[in-house]
């Protein structure tokens, strides 16, 4: 595409600026970089295994060129499999590698809005599908298997039979299914060859379609398939609303077996290695007229249905404290159906995301890890009789805590043993070949795919690092630093520093989410291994840079990220914000002049708070995409009969950047892709009015199209480049 527009206000005045920066200033910093060589490594996501063979597969993004590689064990050498090229914002998601490893199969293009439509940043004029493609390894031509337009962000989830001939997969409230091969489906379905889908199947042509059938109609909206080991049948949800069940459709029959139905919430359904039993979670249904401003605990139980016996029990039951509320934000990637009769699960009951495991016929359940640390990505072996595991436990080195390791422990109890250790990090384990392979990185090397060895890790892939990627010895390693805020909270951060002495200007970085952990090296999500690499650039740029982790984030137990004041209930984490400030103001090697704030999504929100509340501390900002009125954000999800929704609405309200729009003097800029999934656009859209009658220095940078998470490199490079041309005028030149 040709050169994107930028608009940038001034006042009430607009000036239109390319939309590429060459920033050519240095602050005396030696062996400088740039951001495209910052932002140039390929990030590696969706690590995965083959059930049967020695292979694994992941996805590479390359400055916005996506592509499934595959390696084999025990050598692992790399080769890349599609081809697409360009910067054509189109993701690749939910990829799997049938059983014997021969096909990978995923979904390309990102799920759609509220108005069904896929996400296309490039200015095309054609409407884009998000569709479910596979590729003969061995041959590398993409065929198409069907469309898929799911509509929440993470939304796509792809299932592979046991035998490998079919793909299951969620879209449209119902569950599809296609032929690997490309064949038709119908004889799988018990119907005639081209005898048409079910009620609701998709209105395309067959070229657009490919060969996917709807599975049967099923009331509600249905998600989360998952194949029996013998391939007979398929479990998933049906989502009622305040209900849900766990289904069972099974080939050859006309009907639905619905497992143990209640007015509960039934999820997350797991097979027994044999197929005989299928495991479930059940949360508490939705009750009317229950306050919004306290924190409600959601009791929740796991269930066992024995098929041969037609009957269903619950097995293990949670308390009903809001430490025994369910982790919602672990639970799904936890639950796992184990060997020896076992099922593994996340639980918070100490205050800390621990795994358990407790027998399929019941019983006391047994913790598997212990400690203040928690745990995150979990996956079983391959004989489903060990879990291997990421964490931040800190043993012999305290900065551990603000890491990742990969841990392996018996399914039935005893002490986990360490797999990786030392100032590296490791997420997303699995374990194929005889080797536990994973995902990892360094405070200065990006991330990359590696193989755990009893001497450490070795890379996958080496290759595909470019040649100019910037050395470990243009980088910094930050420090682990900890301050305490006014009310008491010990917070962690990162402080980047540059090479030289002096004093220089600094920023503190906000994270998203809120529930994100910062780390001391590159990150396992894309959005914040981008955030890592411009802080490592601000750095080399000559800002010494803060990254906080404020309370409602992850990883230092339930009680920090649950706060009872938190967000919209009152704003608590801006005390950290704030505390960071001055903590930079302290140092010895700051300007505490010249200290500004940056961030995006929730950060976004941190950021306008500082601007909002203290001009005095943080003399300019740079907000992507954030909240800045939670009371017009979650007014539609308070519910109409909360007996205190006015209330929740004034304190969010209260709690957001709006309200003390009258002491906002610092300037700001406001970036925002108008296809925001997440954040809407009226976000920043009425900030900037606001702002304009506060006579306040805004600067904007609009990307047409561009969702939360910008699909295109190119948006990356040019909202940071606008970033750091800002922070120059207004902190470095002034």
């Amino acid at each position: 595409m040709g050169n994107r527009k930028l608009f940038i206000s001034l006042g009430l005045s607009v000036v239109l600026l390319f939309c590429f920066f060459s920033v050519s200033y240095a602050q005396g910093t030696p062996g400088g970089f740039s951001l495209q060589q910052v932002l140039g490594s390929p990030f590696p996501t969706n690590l995965v295994s083959a059930e049967h063979g020695n292979r694994i597969a992941w996805v590479f993004s390359s400055k916005g060129e996506r592509n499934v590689w595959v390696a084999d064990a025990p050598n692992f050498e790399a080769r890349q499999v599609t081809h697409y090229t360009g910067d054509d914002g189109m993701p690749l998601a939910a990829l799997k590698l049938t059983p014997d490893g021969r096909t990978v199969v995923y979904a390309r293009g990102s799920e759609v809005n509220g108005a069904g439509e896929v996400a296309d940043p490039t200015s095309n004029v054609k409407k884009r599908l998000q569709q479910v493609w596979a590729v003969d390894v061995d041959k590398g031509e993409p065929r198409l298997l069907g469309e898929m337009g799911c509509d929440e962000e993470g939304c796509e989830d792809i299932q592979i039979s046991h035998d490998g001939e079919f793909a299951a997969w969620a879209a449209k409230k119902q569950i599809w299914i296609a032929s690997i091969a490309g064949s038709d489906v119908s004889s799988k379905l018990g119907l005639e060859k081209n005898h048409p889908s079910p009620e609701g199947a998709l209105k395309a042509s067959e070229q657009e379609v490919g060969n996917a059938k709807q599975l049967a109609y099923v009331r509600g909206k249905n998600v989360q398939p998952r194949w029996s080991p013998d391939g007979k049948r398929i479990a998933f949800v049906s989502d009622r609303g305040d209900h849900s069940f766990i289904v069972i459709y099974e080939f050859g029959r006309n009907t639905l077996q619905y497992l143990s139905p209640s007015a509960d919430r039934d999820m997350f359904p797991r097979w027994s290695p044999d197929g005989s039993q299928l495991a479930f979670v059940r949360l508490v249904g939705k009750a009317m007229k229950q306050p919004v401003i306290p924190l409600l605990p959601l009791p929740w139980s796991i269930w066992v249905y024995d098929l041969a016996k037609d009957s269903g029990r619950e097995i293990w039951k949670s308390g009903e404290k809001l430490d025994d509320s369910l982790p919602e934000l672990t639970e799904e990637g936890s639950f796992h159906f184990a060997a020896k009769n076992r099922i593994v699960f996340s639980s918070e009951q100490d205050g800390w995301n621990h795994l358990y495991s407790v027998s399929a016929a019941g019983g006391q359940a047994v913790l598997l890890t212990s400690g203040n640390f928690e745990t995150e990505d979990v996956a079983l072996s391959v004989d489903k009789a060990s879990v291997i595991y990421s964490s931040n436990q800190a043993g012999a080195d305290p900065l551990d805590v603000d890491r990742r390791h990969l841990w392996r422990g018996d399914v039935e109890g005893g002490t986990p043993r360490a797999l990786t250790h030392g100032p590296t990090m490791e997420w997303t384990p699995l374990e194929v070949g005889g080797k536990v392979v994973c995902l990892g990185s360094t405070a200065t090397s990006p991330a990359m795919p590696y193989v755990v060895t009893a001497q450490g890790r070795d890379m996958i892939a080496k290759s595909a690092l470019p040649a100019d990627f910037p050395s470990p010895a243009r980088l910094v390693t930050p420090k682990q630093v900890i301050f305490k805020a006014e009310d008491g909270w010990e917070i962690h951060g990162q402080l980047f520093e540059p090479k030289v002495e002096g004093r220089h200007p600094a920023l503190i970085f906000i994270h998203g989410g809120s529930i994100r952990q910062m780390m001391l090296g590159f990150h396992y999500m894309d959005y914040y291994h981008n955030a890592y690499a411009m802080n490592q650039y601000l750095a080399n740029r000559g800002y010494v840079v803060l990254s906080v982790n404020y309370r409602t984030g992850i990883m230092y137990g339930r009680h920090f990220r649950e706060v009872p004041d938190g967000g919209p209930r009152g704003g608590a984490e801006y005390k950290d914000i704030a505390a960071a400030g001055r903590y930079l103001q302290s140092l010895p090697n700051v300007d505490p002049k010249k200290i500004g704030s940056w961030g995006g999504s929730y950060g976004g929100y941190l950021t306008a708070m500082a601007l909002a509340h203290n001009s005095d501390i943080f003399a300019a900002g740079v907000d992507l995409h954030g909240v800045h009125d939670w009371s017009d954000f979650l007014r539609e999800d308070f519910p109409k009969d909360a007996p205190d929704r006015e209330a929740a609405l004034k304190l969010a309200f209260q709690s957001s950047p709006n309200a003390a729009i009258s002491t906002w003097r610092s300037p700001v800029l406001l970036i925002q892709g108008d296809d925001d999934r997440n954040v809407p656009f009226s976000e920043t859209v009425d900030l900037l009015q606001r702002l304009r009658v506060q006579k306040v220095h805004v600067e904007q940078l609009v990307f047409p199209d561009e969702i939360h998470g910008f699909l295109m490199w190119k948006s990356w490079i040019t909202a940071y480049g606008a970033a750091d041309e800002f922070f120059k005028k207004q902190m470095v030149e002034k």
